[in-house]
C-alpha cells in the first residue's frame, strides 16, 4: 500500500517540459499593476490577458462607465509597445484608419502616410458607432495582420492586437457588427456592473485620488519581444487527441442545434484551442485539461452563434445554449 501511495505522489509531482514560471510571474505582475487603479473584473483582465497571450483580438461590451476602455488602456500601459487609441464616430471613414496617399508637389509622387491602424496595441472605443463600410476597413488587418493600399501590402509589427468596445444599450447612431467582422475577435467579454463591495472600494479610491486617474504610475512589464516569445511559448503547450475532439465536438454541436440559426465555424475551433493552452499556461501547466476549454468557450462562441428568432422572442441567451452543449458532451478522461 505504501508503494501504491509513493507511486500516486510521484505522478501528481510532474514537471513541465517548458518552463512557465517567468510567463506566470509576468502575468502576476500586470494583474498587480492594474490593480493599483482597478478594483475587481478579475475575469476581463485575466481574459484580456489571455488573448494577448493568444495573438487573438477582443472585443469588450457592457453598459458604460464599467471602466471597458480605462482596462484596456492600462493593459497597453503594462506594456512596452506602440498604443493607439481610435473613437470610432459616424462620419469616420477608412482613410481615418489606414491612411492614405498623398501628392507630394516636389517629388511629383504620391507618397502613403500611415493611420493609426500602424501599431502594436490598437483600442477601438464604441466600434459599433462607425458604419459598415469603415468597419468593413478592419476586415483585413484583423484577420491577416496587413493591409493592402493601392497595390501595396503593408504587413504589420508584431504584435498586433486590437481592443474593441461597444455599448449593448444604445442604439441611436450605431450600426450592428457584421458576423464576419465578429468572428475575427478571438472573444467577446461582457462586463458586469461591481459588486457592492467593490463599487465602495471604487468610491474610496477615487475619493483619495480626487477623482484623478494617473497612467503615468503604471509600470511597463512586457516589451514586444517577451510577448511574441511568449506567444511562441504558449504553442508547445500539449494538447491530447481526445480533447481537441472534445473541442471539435463543442462547436460542431453549435451547427446543428435547434436553437441556433447560426453555428461557429472552424475559426471558433481554433480560437477555443489557442485560448485553452494560455489558459493552461498561466495556470502553470504545459499540457490542457478540459477545464480550460470549457472556461474559455463561453467568451469564444457568445459573439459567434446567433440565436432563431423564436428564441430570442422568448429572451432565451446564448450564454445558455453553450452551458447546455457543455453539459451535454462527454466530457473526456
Amino acid at each position: 500500500m505504501e508503494e501504491i501511495n509513493q507511486t500516486e505522489g510521484e505522478a501528481l509531482n510532474f514537471t513541465n517540459r517548458i518552463d512557465l514560471k517567468p510567463l506566470q510571474a509576468h502575468v502576476e505582475a500586470i494583474k498587480t499593476e492594474m490593480g493599483r487603479i482597478i478594483v475587481g473584473q478579475h475575469e476581463m483582465i485575466e481574459l484580456l490577458i489571455i488573448s494577448i497571450l493568444s495573438n487573438g483580438h477582443t472585443l469588450i461590451e457592457g453598459v458604460p462607465g464599467v471602466a471597458k476602455t480605462v482596462t484596456a488602456k492600462l493593459l497597453a500601459r503594462t506594456l512596452d509597445v506602440d498604443f493607439s487609441r481610435i473613437q470610432f464616430t459616424p462620419d469616420l471613414m477608412p482613410s481615418d484608419i489606414l491612411g492614405t496617399s498623398i501628392f507630394n508637389v516636389k517629388t511629383s509622387e504620391f507618397e502613403y502616410k500611415k493611420g493609426p491602424i500602424f501599431s502594436n496595441i490598437i483600442l477601438i472605443d464604441e466600434i459599433n458607432r462607425a458604419p459598415a463600410k469603415t468597419q468593413a476597413a478592419l476586415f483585413e488587418v484583423m484577420a491577416e495582420r496587413q493591409i493592402t493600399i493601392d497595390n501595396n501590402e503593408f504587413i504589420m509589427e508584431p504584435p498586433f492586437l486590437v481592443f474593441a468596445t461597444q455599448n449593448p444599450i444604445e442604439q441611436e447612431g450605431t450600426y450592428r457588427l457584421p458576423e464576419a467582422q465578429l468572428d475575427r475577435f478571438l472573444f467577446k467579454i461582457n462586463v458586469d456592473y461591481p459588486s457592492l463591495e467593490d463599487e465602495i472600494q471604487i468610491l474610496v479610491d477615487n475619493h483619495k485620488r480626487e477623482d484623478q486617474i494617473d497612467f503615468s504610475t503604471i509600470k511597463p512589464v512586457l516589451n514586444a519581444a517577451d510577448i511574441i516569445r511568449y506567444q511562441g511559448l504558449i504553442k508547445q503547450v500539449l494538447v491530447e487527441d481526445h480533447l481537441l475532439h472534445y473541442i471539435a465536438s463543442i462547436v460542431n454541436s453549435t451547427r446543428n442545434n435547434a436553437n441556433l440559426y447560426l453555428g461557429a465555424s472552424p475559426r471558433a475551433s481554433i480560437a477555443i484551442l489557442n485560448a485553452a493552452k494560455a489558459n493552461a499556461a498561466i495556470q502553470g501547466r504545459d499540457f490542457v485539461t478540459p477545464d480550460d476549454i470549457k472556461r474559455c468557450t463561453k467568451a469564444v462562441l457568445k459573439h459567434r452563434l446567433v440565436l432563431t428568432p423564436e428564441r430570442e422572442m422568448e429572451a432565451y441567451t446564448v450564454d445558455k445554449v453553450v452551458e447546455q452543449i457543455l453539459e451535454t458532451i462527454e466530457i473526456p478522461r
